[in-house]
Parts: C-alpha cells; sequence; structure tokens
C-alpha cells in the first residue's frame, strides 16, 4: 500500500476508533498500519482528538508511556442527549401505542438500532471511567438486551443476560427469587457461574422500571457472584410508585401512565441529561 497522506490516515484513525469504543490502540499499532514514524502518528491523533471534541463527536483520549496510544470514549453533546430523547417521547406519544388494557407498546422504539446506539452511548458515556472500571454490562431478557448490547459495545465489555428459565447449555447456574414490578409475582431469575468473575464491576442495564423489583433482583445475582454493582441505566421508569426497591438508578423518560383520555404522559428526564 502507498503511504497515505496526513487528512487520509485522519479518516482511517477515526474510522478504527470509533469501531471499537474504549479500546486502547497502540501508536505501534497506527506506525505499522500507515508505515509512518510515531511522531506523525502522534500529530494525527491531536488533530483527531481536536476534530471529535470540538464537533461533539467523543472523546478521544491518549495515553502516555512506552504502551501509549489512544481509544475512543462515546459522548453525546447535551442538545443531542435532548433531542434523542424528546424524539423518543414524541414517539411514545403516539396515541396508537395504547393496547387493551392500557398497556403501551414499545418493542419497536426498543429494537431501533438508531435509539439503541444513542441509548447506549449515553449509558457508556457516563459510566466510561478508568478509576471504577465497568468489567461486564448484565441485563434480564429479553427487551433490554439491544439497550444493554449498545451499552456493551461502548464500554468494550461482554454483555451478561440474566434468564427467567434455567437452561442446561448455560453450565452450573446462580439464581434468585425476586418480585417483578410488572406483574406483582415471584419470579426466578438465572445467570451462570462462569458468566461473571469475581470482584468485577458491573452496569446492569433495563428497558423499564415500575417497583425496582428486576434491578433489585439482578442487585442480588451480582451480590452472589461476589462482584460489585457498579451502577443502574434505564431507558424508562414510572414515577408511580415513588420509593423503588433500588435507591441510585439513572432513568432517561420519566413514564406517568396513560390517562383517562388516553394520552399517553411521557417526557425527559432532563436532569440526567446534561
Amino acid at each position: 500500500m502507498s503511504k497515505l497522506k496526513r487528512n487520509e490516515r485522519i479518516g482511517a484513525i477515526v474510522k478504527i476508533l470509533c469501531d471499537s469504543p474504549n479500546k486502547v490502540f497502540t501508536l505501534n499499532f497506527f506506525t505499522n498500519l500507515f508505515d509512518s514514524a510515531k511522531s506523525t502518528i502522534s500529530e494525527d491523533l491531536v488533530i483527531v482528538k481536536k476534530i471529535m471534541e470540538e464537533l461533539s463527536l467523543g472523546k478521544v483520549v491518549t495515553i502516555a508511556g512506552a504502551a501509549g496510544g489512544a481509544k475512543y470514549v462515546p459522548m453525546v453533546g447535551k442538545k443531542e442527549k435532548v433531542a434523542l430523547i424528546e424524539k423518543i417521547c414524541e414517539d411514545i406519544r403516539k396515541p396508537e401505542r395504547v393496547m387493551p388494557g392500557k398497556y403501551l407498546y414499545v418493542a419497536d422504539i426498543l429494537y431501533n438500532p438508531s435509539y439503541t446506539k444513542g441509548i447506549g452511548d449515553i449509558f457508556a458515556e457516563r459510566f466510561s471511567d478508568d478509576v471504577l472500571k465497568v468489567d461486564y454490562v448484565l441485563t434480564m431478557e429479553t427487551k433490554g438486551i439491544p439497550i444493554a448490547m449498545m451499552t456493551a459495545r461502548g464500554l468494550n465489555v461482554p454483555l451478561v443476560i440474566a434468564r427467567n428459565e434455567n437452561k442446561v447449555t448455560e453450565g452450573s447456574k446462580i439464581s434468585i427469587n425476586y418480585i417483578s414490578g410488572s406483574t406483582g409475582k415471584l419470579q426466578t431469575m438465572y445467570i451462570s457461574k462462569n458468566a461473571i468473575k469475581r470482584d468485577s464491576n458491573v452496569l446492569i442495564v433495563d428497558d423499564f422500571m415500575k417497583a425496582g423489583g428486576t434491578a433489585k433482583g439482578m442487585t442480588q445475582l451480582v451480590k452472589e457472584m461476589d462482584a460489585h454493582v457498579a451502577g443502574i441505566c434505564v431507558l424508562f421508569d414510572t414515577t408511580q410508585p415513588s420509593q423503588k426497591l433500588v435507591d441510585d438508578y439513572l432513568s432517561l423518560i420519566k413514564y406517568e401512565g396513560i390517562n383517562a383520555n388516553d394520552e399517553i404522559l411521557a417526557h425527559p428526564n432532563y436532569e440526567v441529561l446534561d
């Protein structure tokens, strides 16, 4: 391959970093790829870092030392966060989403890649901390999986899924009983003993929180694995009950329910979108 010009190298560097968030690429990786000196690559990275941050496209962190390099950390500007969540809320409020029994249809939102990537980036940005590094993202099957997967991608960590059924194919498991906030029924969740290593930090991600029973169950699972809960993130939480079974969590949308006129009451949680 012939030597690339600076603008060509910069385009390639941006693509490589953004394709693998929170993964460190060494200077040697880029020097070998582009057949360029370390000083040249360092200058390229300074330009990439400046462009990405000025345009609120994310943060490029440079790492000094012999094993130094760079990594891309997802960041979403405040305007972009607010615009995304307001757009989701506008979509949620469509009258045709009201189903018999005043249930709300949101499956298409939860499986929309343009929504879930943005949500995952917001969660990943909040927990991209080298001091308390997240080692795993944990969710409960099934609707929370797309959001959790995008969050895991943004953090560059494995996704672990707690199951409602005891699957033989996953080997030895740990199980706990919990009260579902949606149904009020006693249920059981399972996780493979091999899924999470001891003393690791686990970020819990789910689509919806009512009373917090499922989130509470997942925190208990993490503790049973001798691991630590780094945080809890949900897309929606209900305003009632106001007292949840978990104390500290991040929610992007407040859901008040469906009123007598079949109007859907959902609005962004602006306090966390700074």
